[in-house]
């Protein structure tokens, strides 16, 4: 299928790289440079794409998985952000990748925390959350109201919070995507259908407007790629491809809740953070399982690391503000793992300014809104933003790259695995797969041994396609990423061995 990616795939479009000149090279193959990668293929420029490492290696996989209206940006008066955040989500939920993104139902538990004031505000907000999703044209039968709950109701859906004193909870609904690093893998795939070159394991050392030297980190070869325009897409890297970008990064820690440490949660939790006006914890329940709760938004200071750690600092505070909402506090034995993401948040003074009042503010209070900046050679880097709004960027970043270029079609694009699901698909595979969940289900029909299951659900069958469609060319790629089964260290033990048999799979 021309979607696919693969390691022959890969080789052929490295020899083509080496000769060619293409329209636009992106640098950076997270989920906004995937994203420009297909915005410029599908405008019939040609495209090159590198990372260093692999699809969504860095912060695009390391997202709370929300696909948001902006409900937070209202608060802070960025009513443009908070409109292009529903617009976006939109896109998603109707167009670009309804099988990856769905409603999810959120509890905000009205405890002895939250006022009846702030009760009262924080659902003016919902409600016009709710308006923003009517003018951007969602349906309500794809993401429904905000609405009131006894506490009856908020107990049946969340059995774990305090029932002392709990006045019941305000339910609104958001987007939410199955897996974030697998929407960064289906805009690869969509990129490639449409023409674009992937090149994962393919470092940038330098930049400038006409291309880039890069180096295969396979083999340790340097080579050229020219290009007539060039996109820096490495997010929180970015400055180190392009010394005039400056960026303030800010860590995000999840934790990674063991199934059943909150019992049968059936909907998502927004805990207030206490000294916080419109900050809260998030409790976010997997189709695995599992439980995500996050998220924290502290500045980085130093050098960027490939992959951040959370530390214990981060953990502790989550235990503690999300067990303020509990009838039974979280240990820290419930904790099965955590990962951190790093934001490439813009400091300018505008945006410093604007959300604390002086120069230099917090991390959390900086705009999420992205910016598009050329250098003096002529590179374009796209920076800021969020994983809502990838498309947007990407649109922006192309656009400033080939002015010429015709109009921007993505807003209405379907990604690979957006068509028609196929009656008696299993909901699991549905999720991931989309339309493509039938030739998964045909690999195992083909040699029945791949029908069985690896960790959470996940069978060798969805290794295999991984290699053979995904571009996934190790065991990490398999594990951490195609799947999120390396987030508890004990399952990714597990499953070692079944990754690296798909590898060798024939």
């Amino acid at each position: 299928m021309k979607s696919s990616l693969n390691a022959a795939r890969r080789r052929w479009d490295l020899d083509e790289a080496r000769t060619d000149v293409v329209d636009v090279l992106v640098v950076g193959l997270g989920v906004t440079g995937a994203g420009a990668a297909l915005d410029a293929a599908s405008r019939g420029l040609s495209v090159a794409a590198v990372d260093a490492h692999d699809l969504a290696f860095g912060t695009s996989r390391w997202s709370s998985k929300l696909i948001h209206g902006g409900l937070r940006y209202l608060a802070s008066g960025q009513v443009g952000v908070a409109w292009e955040s529903a617009v976006e989500r939109d896109a998603l939920l109707r167009f670009t990748a309804p099988h990856l993104v769905a409603a999810h139902p959120y509890l905000l538990p009205l405890t002895p925390d939250v006022p009846r004031a702030r009760a009262a505000a924080l659902m003016a907000g919902y409600r016009m959350g709710d308006a923003l999703r009517a003018a951007a044209g969602t349906p309500r039968r794809l993401l429904p109201g905000p609405s009131r709950l006894a506490a009856g109701r908020a107990l049946a859906l969340a059995p774990s919070l305090r029932a002392d004193g709990l006045r019941g909870a305000l339910l609104s609904w958001d987007g939410r995507v199955v897996d974030d690093a697998r929407l960064v893998v289906a805009l690869a795939r969509t990129a490639a259908a449409h023409g674009a070159r992937i090149l994962t394991r393919c470092r940038a050392l330098a930049l400038s407007g006409d291309g880039a030297r890069v180096r295969d980190e396979l083999t340790g070869e340097e080579f050229d790629i020219r290009a007539r325009a060039v996109i820096n897409a490495t997010g929180v890297w970015a400055g180190e491809l392009t010394p005039s970008v400056v960026l303030r990064p800010s860590r995000g820690t999840h934790l990674v809740l063991r199934p059943g440490a909150l019992g049968e949660l059936r909907a998502g939790l927004h805990v207030p953070i206490p000294g916080e006006r419109a900050r809260f914890a998030l409790v976010l329940p997997q189709a695995d399982g599992r439980i995500y709760a996050g998220l924290t938004d502290e500045p980085l200071d130093g050098p960027i690391p490939d992959v951040p750690e959370a530390p214990e600092s981060d953990v502790t505070f989550l235990l503690d503000v999300i067990g303020t909402a509990l009838d039974r506090p979280l240990r820290r034995s419930d904790v099965a793992g955590a990962f951190a993401g790093l934001r490439p948040l813009v400091d300018t003074v505008e945006t410093a300014e604007t959300a604390s009042g002086q120069a230099g503010g917090r991390t959390a209070d900086l705009s999420r809104r992205h910016v598009v900046l050329r250098s003096p050679d002529g590179v374009v880097t796209i920076v800021g933003g969020k994983l809502t709004t990838y498309r947007r960027m990407a649109e922006d970043a192309v656009d400033a790259a080939c002015p010429h270029a015709r109009a921007s079609r993505t807003a209405r694009l379907p990604l690979v695995g957006a068509g028609p699901v196929r009656p008696g698909t299993p909901g699991r595979l549905a999720r991931r797969y989309g339309s493509e969940a039938w030739a998964v289900r045909d690999l195992m029909r083909e040699d029945p041994d791949l029908a069985e299951p690896v960790a959470l659900g996940i069978t060798r069958a969805e290794l295999v396609w991984a290699v053979r469609h995904e571009g996934a060319l190790d065991a990490a790629d398999l594990l951490d990423r195609r799947t999120r089964i390396g987030l508890v260290a004990e399952d990714r033990a597990a499953a070692l061995s079944a990754a690296e048999a798909a590898l060798a799979y024939s």
